[in-house]
């Protein structure tokens, strides 16, 4: 990943995935690279630096923030 990528390399259907995870508690934190390989989210193996490390708190924070902005970009409601 390169500075100032983010996330954008990321599918919504990656992140949706995690964020689902998250909420059932099916992973333990904090996130590691590994945790994401093992779940078959590869997309943010490989691209979601930003995500590891954090807590459950900062990982749904940013998440959710993510994918409303990408909803928003699109004309969708969040």
């Amino acid at each position: 990943m390169t500075a100032g990528e983010g996330l954008t390399r990321v599918s919504d259907a990656e992140l949706e995935g995690l964020l689902r995870a998250l909420y059932k508690a099916r992973f333990e934190l904090p996130l590691t690279r590994q945790t994401l390989l093992t779940m078959g989210l590869h997309g943010l193996a490989d691209h979601g630096s930003v995500l590891i490390g954090l807590d459950a708190r900062g990982l749904k924070a940013v998440l959710v923030a993510v994918l409303a902005e990408r909803r928003v970009a699109r004309g969708l409601s969040v």
